[in-house]
């Protein structure tokens, strides 16, 4: 099918990195492995972090000029078979496709929209309508983990809905080799911002610092406001047992992670965490918390460790336990590359986006 691929968050093509623009990336790639012809239909942006009624009336006047744009060329070129839209939730409702979809009679398929109750409020009211009617209209919402897929349901009961674990490129991670020597060569990836990921360096920190007689050391690969607010948190830990490599290009990412062996990141509201995904794919067992959608991604006791919510000591305790097993590590790490290479690789995602589509397909809109 030619598919009109749209993420009003942010466009696969934004400068800036993030988990957002690599999953519209691999979406896109799992699609075209798929045999589909994908095409960004629109880099307008919907994200909004503290809009006011001015500035949604503003980004509505740009969406229906956009639409103008697209509703020309379409009826020049072509329509697309199907739209595409990646991501549409409070903060960037999708104000193009569900009017566009409709006019030209084709499918709108979301993959990971959400909906929160506790949203309706203000101006995120409004957001929220066009996120609602968008689940309602869609031929199928594609969810990643089952806690986006309940609160669709919760919303829209009889919205139409598939599921579709989250996946990475695989082929680009070499497996991790155990070394001579004492240690455990720990190894983290996550940018350095306000709320859940500075939550998540905190705890890191406390934590290692209930482990500090153990040998280890920790490589921190990330970068952002929060850099000194992070260090700031780490000082209380002897400076030789950490490595600050700062941001780094995803090229770069497969050696650190070949050159480590265990990955550790407490992972406060992760959506599901694409750097446990690529940790694992390298041989590296997790310790995590079972906490927002960690465990669609690390399987606890299987390919990682995951401790209660918010519970510092526990996970200290798993850190130490897997620091001190080395044979234990190794074992976990095999499964955990078997997992993503097998489970949740792009030929697997492939599979599943193509039943997905067959499905649609068969059913009447």
């Amino acid at each position: 099918m030619k598919i009109a691929f749209y993420a009003p968050l942010k466009s696969p093509d934004h400068p800036v990195p993030s988990g957002d623009r690599l999953m519209a990336r691999m979406l896109i790639a799992a699609l075209r492995i798929g045999g589909h012809e994908v095409a960004i239909a629109s880099d307008l942006r919907s994200f909004m972090a503290k809009p006011s009624d001015q500035d949604f009336r503003e980004l509505e006047r740009a969406a229906e000029a956009e639409a103008t744009r697209l509703r020309t060329l379409w009826r020049g070129e072509g329509a697309p078979d199907l739209w595409f839209c990646y991501h549409p939730y409070y903060k960037a409702p999708d104000l193009l496709g569900p009017g566009l979809a409709d006019e030209f009679s084709i499918p709108y398929v979301t993959a990971e929209a959400s909906y929160s109750m506790r949203r309706n409020e203000g101006v995120r009211a409004v957001a929220q309508r066009h996120v609602l009617a968008a689940i309602s209209q869609a031929a199928v919402n594609i969810c990643l983990t089952g806690r986006d897929r309940d609160g669709l349901l919760e919303a829209a009961p009889s919205c139409r809905h598939a599921m579709l674990a989250p996946f990475i490129d695989a082929t680009r991670f070499t497996e991790s080799k155990p070394r001579a020597g004492a240690g455990c060569r720990m190894v983290v990836v996550a940018m350095m911002r306000s709320g859940d990921k500075m939550s998540s360096y905190h705890m890191l920190a406390q934590a290692l610092a209930r482990v500090a007689d153990a040998a280890w050391t920790l490589t921190i690969v990330g970068d952002g406001p929060c850099r000194e607010e992070v260090k700031a948190a780490f000082a209380v830990l002897p400076p030789d047992r950490l490595a600050w490599l700062g941001e780094k290009d995803a090229a770069d990412l497969p050696d650190i992670l070949a050159s480590s062996d265990l990955y550790v990141w407490p992972g406060f509201g992760e959506a599901y965490g694409l750097a446990y995904l690529e940790a694992q794919a390298a041989g590296l067992p997790v310790v995590a918390q079972r906490t927002a959608g960690v465990p669609e991604v690390v399987r606890d006791g299987e390919t990682g460790l995951l401790t209660p919510d918010g519970d510092i000591d526990a996970y200290a305790a798993a850190m130490r336990n897997l620091i001190e097993d080395a044979a234990g590590r190794r074992l976990l790490g095999a499964a955990a590359r078997r997992f993503v290479h097998g489970e949740r690789s792009f030929p697997a995602a492939a599979r599943r986006l193509g039943a997905i589509f067959d499905e649609l397909l068969e059913t009447p809109l």
